[in-house]
């Protein structure tokens, strides 16, 4: 059963791969664990806007981050990663469902028929 929070949970992976900054740390963290002044260097942007771009990538759990001294050092997240292929895994399948389709929305169900969609089509013609 999905609830909205999972639906939000489910989101923030997409909104980390949605930014091309983010996919590029992203690109960086494949090769092993970086610490954030290597990727401050590697980006050439600001402290302020590589830790709005960690936050998000945490969030979304694709990266992991670990304090050292005055950095942070962050890696991917393997159990992240698996998570979000699955993810996108799960919501680009297509469902042979027969003639129904019934989501679960969290708060709202909704169930499709074949026959009230083609109900909907004959009245549209009547008019």
């Amino acid at each position: 059963m999905n609830t909205r929070n999972q639906y939000e949970r489910n989101a923030k992976v997409f909104k980390a791969l949605c930014d091309s900054n983010r996919l590029m740390i992203i690109k960086m963290l494949q090769t092993g664990e970086r610490c954030a002044c290597e990727i401050l260097e590697g980006l050439h942007i600001g402290q302020s806007t590589l830790s709005h771009h960690m936050k998000i990538l945490i969030e979304s759990g694709i990266v992991a981050g670990r304090p050292e001294g005055k950095w942070m050092y962050y890696s991917l997240s393997q159990e992240g990663c698996e998570a979000a292929k699955n993810l996108l895994d799960d919501l680009t399948r297509v469902k042979d469902n027969g003639n129904r389709e019934e989501w679960d929305l969290g708060d709202l169900k909704v169930r499709v028929t074949m026959s009230s969609c083609e109900d909907a089509r004959k009245m549209e013609g009547k008019n």
